[in-house]
């Protein structure tokens, strides 16, 4: 995902194609109405001119003016001219229906799939990258289904009906025309050819533009911090020229392989079409009625031409972004598959790690034979400089990521046997840096959950002290949270993300640093909640101050990915080894700040 996606070929693109059609196959009914309606404009547009040639050859050119033909003529023109336009509006209408509810499902499919993913996947693919995918790329299928293939069907249509009426007014002509099917043809496929690269630059210049802004926009406080406006406005400026660049060779492409070629085409068959009539003039009688439908039909046979050549641009952008939106539909990095036993259920809440070893990247081990037991309502605490592999455990415990090399149990069960709706609701996770959702402080803590009532709401607020600054709030619980939880403080969003967790009251709890974002009389405050909620479950935690887990049943001591000691925080001070180092210094920088 993250490198530059090869240009399709076309194998790919009709590969694509088909696979965009098979999305209207659940609108095929109403596809074949509007395709009927079309053909309805279509013939009604059609059966202008040869109205026209009636009334020159047969009322005009005679002289000949009988009130009754000529009205009804004239009715009928009128009517199908009438016609045409209402029912060009609603098979539009149905048309644009359709394509909404078709990129509709394409964007849910595409956003289903990308969930499905492991964190693996989102380690290297950034986010503006899958938001080009399911935003730009999806909006461009749109005009797809929206303008080209109604475009196309319909001109073909058009042209087949010039085509009969051509043979129906001269067959000799007519079929000296047919040769301008295969250049019109043929200057098709050139275009495709060449414009596929770059459409495809194109849009791989949008995605790198949408990953710059959303980076940025994430960043803005550090963007701002270190003064970093200027280049970061560099890199945009530059990567958005290149895509202004790719733009540009396109536009030149269109406005050479375009109107310009098939005007010069359409010219010169009308010369050779006037030359005809007038050499014919000099044989035999030239019916002036004749000459006006066919100069007409062959002036309407390039028109149609005319769009569908506008329209190639569209469809060559429609089909690259189907291409991306399909490779990343079918992305296949999901999380860890599970055995799925119906028999494994989280009832007691034991862990053990046995011999587990883990790369991030298949190179370099994070984790180097990590063992350990924890008996239900014990509390295991995770302790060691950065990058030593706390958090490594806590993922691969949580199954984000495959445990490739060991094994890690639940209550004696594999951790792949278990299904994920048991994982995720019988296990609690409060993370370091808490994550909100846009919405309301209730709905943050219940997050959909249709079990935790009004009341499970306020008890989770109240049991981690949470309450006591959201009651002050005017709308309380239905406080509005802004992205991420802006207009709060990192204490307060850590205290909403533990309420959270406490509403769903599971079986184990991990705590990955949890109280490092609060200050020292919350923490205080939380500290004899985690007590009480500790009662009867499992607990590992991720310590950043030491002080917090001197009452942990077993403190594991990790350096470099290995359990380098482990024992109550006594026997850990008295072996004067890296554990003591840490705490000493802790409390000596305590000390001086006090």
């Amino acid at each position: 995902m993250q490198h530059k996606d090869q240009v399709l070929t076309s194998k790919d693109q009709q590969a694509v194609l088909k696979r965009l059609l098979g999305y209207a196959k659940k609108h095929r009914v109403a596809l074949s109405l509007a395709f009927l309606l079309l053909l309805l404009g279509t013939a009604a547009e059609l059966i202008g001119p040869i109205l026209v040639k009636i009334f020159i050859d047969d009322y005009l050119t005679p002289r000949e003016f009988p009130f009754e033909p000529l009205l009804w003529l004239a009715v009928i023109y009128i009517i199908l001219h009438v016609s045409s336009v209402f029912i060009t509006y609603i098979q539009s209408f149905m048309f644009q229906h359709i394509a909404l509810k078709i990129i509709q499902q394409l964007r849910i499919d595409v956003f289903s799939n990308v969930e499905r993913q492991g964190l693996s996947f989102f380690d290297r693919t950034p986010a503006g990258a899958l938001i080009s995918r399911m935003t730009n790329d999806t909006e461009s299928i749109k005009d797809l289904y929206v303008t080209v293939l109604a475009t196309f069907v319909q001109n073909i249509m058009f042209l087949i009906g010039i085509f009969a009426a051509m043979f129906y007014l001269h067959a000799k002509l007519a079929l000296f025309c047919l040769v301008l099917l295969p250049i019109i043809f043929l200057l098709m496929q050139l275009y495709r050819k060449l414009s596929a690269r770059f459409y495809e630059d194109m849009s791989e210049k949008l995605s790198i533009l949408n990953s710059k802004m959303n980076e940025t926009i994430q960043g803005m406080t550090i963007v701002q911090m270190f003064r970093q406006e200027q280049r970061l406005r560099k890199e945009f400026s530059e990567v958005n020229d290149e895509h202004m660049n790719a733009g540009m060779k396109s536009m030149k492409l269109d406005g050479l392989l375009l109107r310009p070629l098939v005007d010069l085409i359409s010219i010169l068959a009308l010369i050779l079409i006037l030359s005809y009539f007038g050499w014919l003039s000099f044989v035999s009688p030239v019916e002036v009625g004749v000459l006006y439908a066919f100069v007409n039909y062959l002036d309407r046979f390039f028109e149609p031409v005319n769009q569908m050549m506008m329209r190639l641009s569209m469809f060559q952008q429609a089909i690259i972004s189907a291409g991306r939106v399909f490779k990343l539909m079918d992305h296949k990095e999901y999380a860890p598959e599970q055995r799925k036993s119906e028999q494994a259920l989280i009832t007691e809440g034991e862990i053990e790690f046995r011999n587990v070893s883990f790369s991030y990247d298949g190179e370099t081990d994070v984790l180097k034979n990590i063992s350990f037991k924890a008996k239900q309502g014990e509390t295991i605490a995770l302790v060691g400089h950065t990058g030593s592999g706390k958090s490594s455990i806590i993922n691969l415990f949580m199954h984000f990521y495959p445990v490739e090399r060991g094994e890690i149990l639940i209550d004696g069960f594999a951790l792949n046997q278990f299904k994920n709706e048991e994982l995720r609701k019988k296990i609690g996770l409060v993370l370091q840096d808490p994550f909100l959702y846009s919405g309301t402080i209730a709905s943050n803590i219940r997050l959909s959950r249709k079990e935790i009532s009004e009341e499970d709401i306020v008890n989770a607020a109240t049991f981690v002290k949470a309450n006591e600054f959201i009651e002050k709030l005017p709308e309380q619980y239905e406080a509005e949270v802004t992205e991420r939880g802006s207009t709060f403080s990192s204490g307060q969003r850590q205290l909403i993300s533990f309420a959270r967790t406490i509403a769903a009251n599971p079986n184990i709890l991990i705590l990955d640093e949890a109280t490092a974002s609060v200050d020292t009389e919350t923490e205080e405050a939380i500290q004899i909640a985690l007590k009480r909620m500790q009662e009867g479950r499992t607990t590992i935690a991720i310590a950043h101050r030491l002080s917090t887990i001197k009452d942990a049943d077993q403190i594991l001591v990790l350096h470099k990915g290995e359990i380098v000691e482990r024992g109550i925080h006594s026997e850990l001070i008295q072996k004067a080894g890296l554990y003591q180092k840490m705490y000493k210094l802790q409390r000596g920088k305590e000390i001086s700040s006090d």
